[in-house]
Formats: structure tokens, sequence, C-alpha cells
């Protein structure tokens, strides 16, 4: 429990909520101080009890700027008598309490889970895909859920599949996870249409097209929403929140998310208020045993820098990784020699020399052929590139480009 906590205004994709606490205010456990009427949006709470010493202009990870309340704990963790069961009897009722929770994509999008689960055809989606894979490299703390809170996963799948009439749900998980494969698997197996898929564990599996691939042979294209081809993917944290949420009434608070890295004394996974400074989570784990050099919230493939250990845990992190100076070196870009390992690494079979080339030379229209808005960002090309080019990165920019173009 830190002495204090930082949340932003905004830990989602969309519009960022407008603070409903002030300076001096007393607030508990589950207390709703941040809301947005508009549509793409998700509603905030505390995860903490205690008193609101400021509001704050705040700086993301991507350079925009929103409001944050700072609270200063008590310890006492008293919970909001806000905090009670929703009342769930058809599938309007069960949307509005998705929103109630303030939930959004645990995998690391942050979409708001509201608006994944009321696709404009729902009559036609037939399958539930849940995201076990957990694929980047340090990260496990989606394994210990599926170890540890088995049933809440469950409960969160049956949850989507009654209220949204979906009749099958596979839950992939990659062969690294055996005792999270055989304990799932014996789970789903009381269970009426669900399934667990072992996949072959090679990154990226746990990306959301690549899983939706790998479980129902469906192919979601440029410019396609899983609901498109029939299919509504979810991350087994974001299930198992569910759950708890249709249970206990408590909306999303805290996270487990995994700490580790070369300069972290004690790897390990941790449960914490959302809103706690990384630092404080560090501290927790031991301290720095050597000076880190590079913060990560996320993996190394797809991970997003921090500025400082002062930065709060966001609802939707999964991990923070605190590299050391050697895992941290930078290393000089050369020539590409054209040996075709971009292209073979690729998931979606893109060509990300020749999207390099086009970013640099500013061609707006190969960019556009070359279908640079299907990379996911996954790193592959960046990974296994002999010239050490940051393909991942350019094709990011080069989307940038896209949009300034149109």
């Amino acid at each position: 429990m830190p002495d204090k906590v930082v949340i932003p205004m905004i830990q989602h994709m969309g519009a960022p909520c407008e603070p409903l606490v002030k300076v001096k205010d007393t607030v508990t456990v589950g207390q709703l101080i941040g809301d947005s009427n508009e549509f793409l949006s998700a509603p905030i709470h505390s995860s903490v009890s205690g008193t609101v010493t400021a509001i704050e202009d705040f700086v993301t990870s991507g350079g925009e700027k929103c409001k944050s309340v700072v609270i200063a704990t008590d310890k006492l963790q008293t919970v909001s008598p806000d905090v009670v069961p929703p009342v769930v009897n058809s599938r309007e009722d069960f949307l509005k309490a998705v929103r109630s929770c303030g939930l959004v994509g645990l995998g690391g999008a942050g979409f708001p889970t509201h608006i994944k689960l009321n696709p404009k055809n729902l009559d036609q989606v037939d399958t539930l895909v849940v995201n076990g894979a957990e694929c980047e490299p340090y990260i496990t703390c989606d394994m210990r859920l599926m170890l540890e809170r088995t049933d809440s996963i469950m409960g969160g799948i049956q949850a989507v599949m009654k209220y949204l009439d979906i009749k099958t749900a596979v839950i992939g998980i990659e062969d690294n996870k055996p005792e999270a494969i055989a304990k799932m698997t014996e789970a789903a197996s009381k269970l009426e249409g669900v399934s667990v898929l072992t996949m072959k564990s090679k990154y990226p599996k746990g990306a959301e097209k690549v899983i939706i691939y790998e479980a129902t042979g469906r192919v979601v294209g440029e410019g396609q929403l899983p609901a498109d081809v029939g299919v509504i993917a979810m991350n087994v944290a974001t299930l198992s929140k569910l759950d708890e949420y249709l249970k206990t009434g408590m909306p999303l608070v805290e996270k487990m998310l995994t700490v580790d890295g070369g300069a972290v004394a004690e790897p390990k996974n941790v449960i914490a208020p959302i809103g706690t400074p990384i630092k404080d989570l560090m501290d927790f784990c031991g301290g720095y045993k050597s000076e880190p050099h590079k913060l990560l919230m996320g993996g190394p493939m797809m991970g997003i820098c921090v500025y400082s250990d002062e930065y709060p845990v966001l609802k939707n992190n999964n991990a923070i990784l605190a590299f050391d100076e050697e895992q941290s070196k930078p290393v000089k870009e050369t020539a590409c020699i054209r040996c075709g390992r971009c292209l073979r690494a690729c998931p979606f079979d893109l060509a990300p020399a020749a999207m390099d080339r086009a970013y640099h030379l500013g061609d707006v229209d190969s960019l556009r052929s070359l279908k640079v808005n299907l990379c996911m960002e996954c790193g592959c090309c960046s990974y296994v590139c002999p010239a050490h080019r940051e393909l991942a990165m350019y094709n990011k920019l080069g989307k940038r480009m896209l949009r300034e173009a149109k």
C-alpha cells in the first residue's frame, strides 16, 4: 500500500474523464472519481481510501496531457458504500454493469470493454476467443491468474456467453504453460461449448488477430474489427475482473502485474492499487540492485518507455520492467542488406524493409499499398534484423505519415 496514488483521468482508448472530486475531499475504495459523457470512454474509481491532495496536470507516456487525481492514502482501505453487486437480468443490464466497472482490455490495449461487448452485428458473433497466451518475455501475471483465479475466469466466460448469446468459447494458451493448460482444461470441461486450445509457444501468438486466426481460422482484415468476422476476443484478466465485479460490485481498482528486469532485486508478480508509483513497486520488490537505464510498461517487444519511476500503474499495465545498463545498450543501425529475415518473421506477411524505405522517402502511396496500417508493431522485424534497423518504429511513424497526408 503506497503513501499516495496518482490516478490519471485517461487510462483507456478514447476521451479522458473529468474529475468528480476536489482537493481535500475524502474518498473511499471503489468511489467514482472520474467520468465522461463521450461514447469512447470508461469511468475511473479510487483505488484507495484517503484524502485528495491535488488535481494536477499529468503527461502520459504518449505525450498527451490530462488531469490526474492525487490521493494521500490512510492505509485503511475503507470501501465505498456504492460498492454493491449490480442487478443483471438482461443484456442491457449486463452492458451497463460492464461500463460501471470501469473495465477496459487488461491485455494491454485498454479498449473500453462495454463497447467491445456491444458490436453492431452481435447477431453474427458466434465465438468468444479468450487470450491466455501471454507471449511476451518476462510477463507471467496472466499465468498466475489462470492458476489462482481459474473459477473467476470461467465465471467471466459464462457471463459473456450468457448475455451475448455466444455458443462457443476457445481459450488459447501457449504450450510453455502446462500447469495453466491442465487447470484451465479441467475447468473448461465442466462448461458447455468451452474448450482450451494449446498453441505453439511462438511470439506473437497473443496478438489479437493472431490468436483469432489460431482459434478459428478467420482473418481479421485491414480496417476490420474481430466482430466483423464473428468473434469477440478478451484477455483472461478482463474476464476474471468482470466476474469479480458481477459478484461483489468492486470496480477495477487494482492490477496484478509482473515486476522484472535486470535492475530489479526481487522480481515477482504483485497486486497493487491503480495509481501506485512505480518506485513503490520497486521498493516492494527489494529496490533496484543496479541503476535502471530503461523503464518499460509492458513487455520488451511492445512495451512503452516511461520517463520516471514516479509514473503510476495504470489499468492496462501487465508488467513493469526495469532494465540495467547492459540490457539497455543502444545498437547502431546499419544499411539494409536485403536478407529477407523481416519478411519471414512478420506474422502478417508484410514487407517491413520496403515500408522502412517508403517512410524514409516520404512515399505515402507506397506506404498505403504496402498496407502499413496492418502492422501491429509487434517488433518481430526489428528483433531479427541483422542491421538493427528499428523497423517497427518506422512503421509506426509511417502510419502517422499516412494520417497526416489524409
